[in-house]
This record gives structure tokens, sequence and C-alpha cells, in this order.
């Protein structure tokens, strides 16, 4: 099943965040505090002292293929979106250039910053519904009705 909603306008927020705030937490409030209803990351560039991710063989059924990470990381990319149920996923590179990703379940702690840019559908809203076929809650696409807009 797909979901699609029409064109948007776009608002832009940037937001930076310092050493040892979790920054998956910390970007949710965010969105929270100024009750963005389709958001999304447009652009990020920071470090992280720790990071918990879920690779790529993780299945509804067998969600335990997950990897912590413990050292200096640069955040090379993270993309995806920031509704109540988040779904990012992140790119890591270590002091050697070695680069690790996967789905962003937390424990992201900032090491020196993270320079995040939020972008904002404001015409749509992001809510997650169970995929039958998925075994995961998938995103869905709404227009952002009158009342919505005004809230």
């Amino acid at each position: 099943m797909s979901s699609a909603g029409g064109g948007s306008a776009l608002q832009v927020h940037a937001v930076r965040f310092g050493p040892g705030q979790e920054l998956l937490g910390s970007l949710q409030v965010f969105v929270e505090e100024r009750r963005l209803r389709a958001p999304f990351i447009i652009t990020c560039v920071g470090s992280l002292t720790k990071a918990t991710l879920r690779l790529a063989n993780a299945t509804a059924t067998n969600t335990n293929e997950v990897l912590h990470l413990s050292g200096r990381f640069e955040i090379v990319s993270l993309v995806g979106t920031l509704n109540p149920n988040a779904h990012l996923h992140i790119s890591l590179s270590d002091g050697e250039g070695r680069t690790v990703g996967g789905h962003a379940l937390g424990d992201l702690e900032v090491f020196t910053t993270a320079e995040v840019v939020v972008g904002e559908a404001v015409d749509l809203q992001f809510t997650r519904e169970m995929d039958v076929h998925t075994g995961f809650p998938e995103l869905v696409v709404r227009p952002r009705s009158q009342t919505d807009q005004s809230a």
C-alpha cells in the first residue's frame, strides 16, 4: 500500500545540540515543542560518542539485529521522518574512515555538536500505521485539515 500526499509548502527550522545530549530524543522534543506535523531531516552534521542501530537484516519477528557503538564517530548522514514514531537512518564514520549505518534506535550521544536542519511539509500530516505486509508501522501521508493548521 502506498501513501501519497500532494505537494506542500516548506518551512525550515535549524537547531544545534551540544555535548552529552541524546540526539533522537532531543529531536523529538524539538518537533513536539514546535507542534510540527510532517517533519523530516534535511541535513545534519556533527559527532557522536554512542549509538544504537538496528541493522538491515532485522525483520518484524527478529528485531534483535542491533549494533551498540561506543567511540568517536562523525555523522556522515542522517535521513528520515520525525513524526512521533520517528523513522531515522544514520551513517557514522569512525576515526579511520570506516562507515556503518542503520535504523537509529536511540542512545545517540552527541560528542561535540549536532547541527540539524529540519523541514516541515506544512500542508501535510505524517502518521504511522501497522503494515501487515512488512510487520512494521509504516508512514501514512495525509493532507493536513484546516483544524490541524490552526492548532
